[in-house]
């Protein structure tokens, strides 16, 4: 899912921004933070290992080439 698409479940699509500050203090380990996207179709950051170990986890999952 992406930012956006996250912020409209959660109730207010304009939230984009609020929902990637949630993300990237988040450490619980069953909060997939991984799984958000940027719109434009880039990976984005992640704040366990950086873009590189976000996209290596995307693969494992089967969900990036």
């Amino acid at each position: 899912m992406t930012y956006k698409e996250v912020a409209t479940k959660a109730g207010n699509p304009n939230a984009a921004r609020a929902v990637g500050a949630v993300m990237r203090t988040n450490y619980l380990e069953d909060v997939p933070c991984h799984r958000v996207v940027h719109s434009n179709g880039t990976i984005g950051n992640y704040n366990r290992g950086g873009s590189e170990k976000k996209r290596e986890i995307l693969r494992r999952e089967g969900a990036i080439a």
